[in-house]
């Protein structure tokens, strides 16, 4: 049974948020990536674990949440996620958050270390890109419009087994039905934030995922951030690209699931 809620925010915006699994189950959250919604975890949900509490939302300016005008800061993006912990009384859950998600994961661990005891940092890094990047990316897209961006980003997003397939379309149509708003004013969080000092002073489990073919968050800059926790944990996946959940599903669930089991988050006899 899916628990739906829209979560008011102090700005007015409303954080649409769903959660699955028992109540007293284990909890993994899951932040998404610019340009998609929760439904990004589709395909690895069959493979983990039964028994765990699933938590996803959308972020602002994503979804069925509510895209005030742009442009966000992390700090904004930062205090949603912790609402939606909050609103649903999480603690110590695994925080699974893939690029600006990532990011986000970064971040809440340092504001709220009660509410993660672990995560899983894909395809991210402490900085991603530069200002120039970013604004030339928030010009384009203010004077075209999302689809006229869409290829461009599909071969950022997955690696050559799953662009230009048939099943890459819905997820081409997921990322042109963003608002502009939205894409823009988390695109303007990415190019202000730098968590490489604040990354630095985590020490939580912490397992790094990067695709081979990733063109947005190559693998040496995601090993680089990972590198910054102590202990930390690195899976290269081949052959995937910037969301390597959907284009390598089986072998992301995989490298999850050894984490949830090696982290104790889950009993070994239930992955």
């Amino acid at each position: 049974m899916i628990d739906e809620q829209h979560i008011a925010r102090p700005d007015g915006t409303r954080i649409y948020a769903q959660i699955t699994g028992p109540e007293n189950g284990p909890v993994v959250v899951f932040s998404s990536s610019l340009g998609t919604t929760l439904h990004l975890w589709d395909p690895i949900l069959p493979s983990l674990p039964k028994g765990l509490r699933i938590l996803r939302y959308d972020m602002r300016g994503h979804g069925r949440s509510d895209a005030p005008d742009a442009p966000y800061t992390m700090g904004q993006l930062i205090s949603d996620a912790e609402a939606v912990c909050d609103h649903f009384d999480v603690k110590d859950a695994m925080f699974v958050g893939l690029s600006v998600g990532g990011m986000i994961a970064q971040g809440l661990a340092v504001k709220r270390p009660d509410l993660i005891r672990a995560m899983v940092l894909s395809n991210t890094a402490a900085k991603i890109g530069n200002p120039k990047l970013w604004q030339d990316r928030i010009s384009f897209i203010r004077a075209n419009g999302m689809a006229a961006a869409s290829d461009e980003v599909m071969q950022r997003w997955f690696g050559r087994d799953f662009y230009a397939t048939r099943a890459m379309r819905p997820w081409q149509a997921m990322l042109e039905a963003t608002p502009i708003a939205g894409y823009t004013g988390v695109s303007a969080a990415i190019a202000g934030t730098d968590f490489y000092t604040p990354t630095s002073g985590l020490r939580i489990p912490t397992l790094g995922i990067a695709g081979s073919e990733d063109r947005a968050t190559p693998p040496d800059l995601v090993r680089e951030t990972i590198d910054l926790i102590p202990g930390s944990q690195f899976a290269l996946i081949r052959r995937a690209g910037h969301l390597p959940c959907v284009d390598k599903p089986d072998a992301f669930a995989g490298h999850l699931c050894d984490f949830l089991s090696a982290t104790g988050h889950v009993a070994t006899s239930a992955v």
